[in-house]
Order: C-alpha cells, then sequence, then structure tokens
C-alpha cells in the first residue's frame, strides 16, 4: 500500500506525536509498504539542512519526509496561522496522491480534515482521521476561543469534517462518547489507544548518568516530563502550590522537563514563590529518555478538570512502561483515572486538591513497596493493552480493510 501519514509535527521535533507518528512510519515501511509523511520543518532548526527552507524532502528508516515551511510562535493566533498554512501545504500535496493511497491524518489541526474530504472526493484516496485531541473544544475549554460567532462557526465546521469522512480512529472511549454526541455514526469511529515501545521505555535504576547529571540521583523526585500544554497548565500551576506546601522536606524535588507556551509562566510563578525544590530542565535528547524517566520516583500526569475528556496525555502509558508510580492530576471521571484506577499503576487525584495531591506524594515517599507494587502494575498493563506491536499491528490491518 502506498500511505501518506500526514503529522504537524515529526522528529527531530520533541514530544509524543513525533516520535508516535516516527515509530507508525518505521513500522509500516517495514512491512513492505510504500510510506511518505508529510509535515513541518522543526521549529528549533539547529540543523544547518532546515534552515533558510520552504521544502525539503529527506528519505530515512525506508520512508520519504516531506517537510514544509511554517510559521513559528508561541501565541494562540500564530498556532492558528501555523495549522493553517501547513493545511494548505498538504492540500498542494494531493496532487501526488493517487487512487487507493492511504492518507492518515493526525489531528490537531482540525483544518487536516479538509485536506482528507478533498483526497477522498478528488482522487479516491482511504482516509484516517486520527483524533489526538477533541477540537474546537479544547479551544473554547482553554479560554482561546471565545467569540460566540466564532465558535458557531468552528462547531459547525466541525461537524462538517466528521460527516464528510469515513473512518475515524479515535485513542479513547471518552473521545468515541464525544464524537457520537456529535452525531458522528459509531460504525466511523475505531478506539485504538496509543502505543508505547515497551523494549525502549523499561524499568531502568534511578542511579544512571543522566540522573548524575542532572544531580536528581540522591532526591525523591516528583517528575513532569512533557510538553507544557494549555490542556495542562493550571494542573501544573497546582502542582506548584505542591511544592509550597512540600517545600520544607528537603528530600523531595519537583522537575518539570519540557517546553512549551506555559512554560514561563510557570519559572515566573516559581521565582514568586521563591522555591528551591523545583527545578526546570529542558527537553533531553530522545535516547536518554528511558534514563530521564528512570530518575524520576514518581511520575505526574496532568490534566485540567475541564478538559479531561477532550485529551488523553500519550504519556500516561509511556510512564506506566517505566516501572514508576503515576500520579494523576485529573477529574475523577476522565479517561486518565480510568486507566490509573483499573490499571492499579498509581493514584489519582483531583487537580485543583492541593492538600490531597501533597498528601499523595508523602504517601508514595514514604512506602517504597506501594511504590513498586505501582510500578509493576503499570509495566504489565502497558505490555498487555499498549506495546507498539500490537496496537501498530491494529492499524496496519484496518488501512488494509478500507
Amino acid at each position: 500500500m502506498k500511505i501518506l501519514i500526514h503529522t504537524m509535527y515529526f522528529l527531530p521535533e520533541f514530544g509524543s506525536a513525533p516520535i508516535l507518528m516516527n515509530e507508525l512510519a518505521s513500522y509500516l515501511a517495514s512491512k513492505g509498504h510504500d510510506v511518505e509523511v508529510v509535515t513541518t520543518l522543526p521549529r528549533q532548526q539547529n540543523e544547518i539542512r532546515y534552515k533558510k527552507r520552504f521544502y525539503l524532502e529527506e528519505r530515512k528508516n525506508g520512508f520519504i519526509v516531506k517537510r514544509f515551511w511554517t510559521n513559528t510562535g508561541p501565541s494562540p493566533i500564530a498556532r492558528l496561522i501555523a495549522w493553517s498554512i501547513y493545511t494548505l501545504w498538504t492540500i498542494f500535496n494531493i496532487i501526488k496522491i493517487h487512487k487507493g493511497d492511504i492518507v492518515f491524518l493526525r489531528l490537531p489541526p482540525l483544518q487536516l480534515g479538509v485536506t482528507g474530504i478533498l483526497a477522498s472526493k478528488l482522487k479516491g484516496a482511504k482516509v484516517l482521521l486520527n483524533i489526538q485531541d477533541i477540537h474546537p473544544d479544547l479551544s473554547i475549554e482553554s479560554g482561546i476561543l471565545r467569540n460566540p460567532v466564532a465558535i458557531r462557526w468552528a462547531k459547525a465546521f466541525e461537524r462538517w469534517i466528521y460527516k464528510n469522512s469515513g473512518c475515524i480512529p479515535v485513542i479513547s472511549d471518552g473521545f468515541k462518547e464525544n464524537l457520537k454526541d456529535k452525531g458522528v455514526p459509531e460504525a466511523k469511529i475505531n478506539v485504538i489507544p496509543n502505543w508505547v515501545d515497551v523494549n525502549f521505555l523499561r524499568p531502568l535504576p534511578k542511579d544512571n548518568d543522566v540522573s548524575k547529571r542532572l544531580s536528581l540521583e540522591k532526591k525523591f523526585v516528583v517528575m513532569h516530563a512533557g510538553t507544557i500544554t494549555l490542556s495542562s497548565f493550571i494542573c501544573l500551576e497546582n502542582m506548584i502550590e505542591v511544592a509550597h506546601l512540600l517545600k520544607e522536606d528537603d528530600d523531595i524535588l519537583f522537575a518539570v522537563v519540557g517546553e512549551g507556551m506555559k512554560k514561563k509562566n510557570l519559572m515566573e510563578k516559581v521565582g514568586n514563590l521563591k522555591l528551591s525544590n523545583v527545578q526546570f530542565i529542558p527537553f533531553q535528547p530522545q535516547e536518554d529518555l528511558p534514563y530521564l524517566l528512570a530518575s524520576s520516583d514518581v511520575l505526574i500526569v496532568p490534566l485540567d478538570i475541564d478538559k479531561s475528556q477532550l485529551s488523553v496525555p500519550s504519556k500516561l502509558s509511556n510512564f506506566m512502561a517505566t516501572g514508576r508510580p503515576v500520579l494523576g492530576l485529573a477529574h475523577e471521571d476522565s479517561e486518565t483515572a480510568k486507566v490509573i484506577n483499573e490499571s492499579k499503576c498509581g493514584v489519582c487525584v483531583s487537580p485543583d486538591r492541593v492538600d490531597e495531591i501533597a498528601k499523595a506524594i508523602v504517601d508514595l515517599k514514604n512506602s517504597k513497596d506501594l511504590r513498586g507494587t505501582f510500578g509493576k502494575n503499570g509495566r504489565q498493563y502497558a505490555e498487555t493493552h499498549f506495546a507498539k506491536e500490537k496496537v501498530l499491528d491494529v492499524y496496519e490491518n484496518l488501512m488494509r480493510s478500507l
């Protein structure tokens, strides 16, 4: 099969989406498929080959990567413009699509749905609309989209996209219910969770080169690792409040690993509170990720209450694979809480209950056996439900069935 994977971000970008899409492309190419990734040029253009370009084509791991320029910027308007520019590039690339080709679109941005519809109607392509976050709901709940007219237009646009799309894989049952409530026929929806490479992310000793380099090996480390997003910012602000409550415990260190549009705000809050028990760490090289996560004692999965049904952090399955206990900061009815409770990989606390979060951290600190049990449970659950080969095999079979 000829398979075109459309994703806004791809390696060497940081974050779960670039890693997942690289693994999907590599897996499908290894199965003999003709794979092409349509993406953007990296935002952090540290390599000369990416500088001052509008387009670059590369071949790696048996597949082609087409990179198009788009703007960068932290503001919501800049992001909307970037999404729209990328979508226009993907529409332009439709001329390369032929009848029967598989077109995989990772959403957001929701605008990519237009590319899928055009590829299907004009070229006879078989389209999969992979929903990773629910938009425009997430933008509305985050306060980015406030104008009533814009909200009505965005919701109508979303309904039009779903109505004209044939196959819609979503990552959770909660997402499925959201789409069904919007009138999407159940027959269109396939629930396929995000996967994790359980051979790459695995239980490792805390005493390792990365923990020593970052001075984490002698602390009880409560770690958030990932992009600091709109869907988790309030949670992370509350985590800073927890750090303030526990500042007298010299053993506990809160490590915030990653970048994002709200990182500066978090750093300002830590500075205002004069906290010495919070350490900000930039994204680390992908090859160091297993050792970075192993440097933690507890891994935080934050998800703001009003966005709990609109996003499922990919980091949850990644963290479970490491054999470390998970502390979920999410609404009790969220998909995140459901997985944590079902797997018994940790505890989940409502993110607005700062005192309860602090108590959960202290309880985990005081019980090595409890941490070990949670970690073992999480690892077993990840191997059973999220192992890369199992999930990607489901995707390949779905593509073959179209």
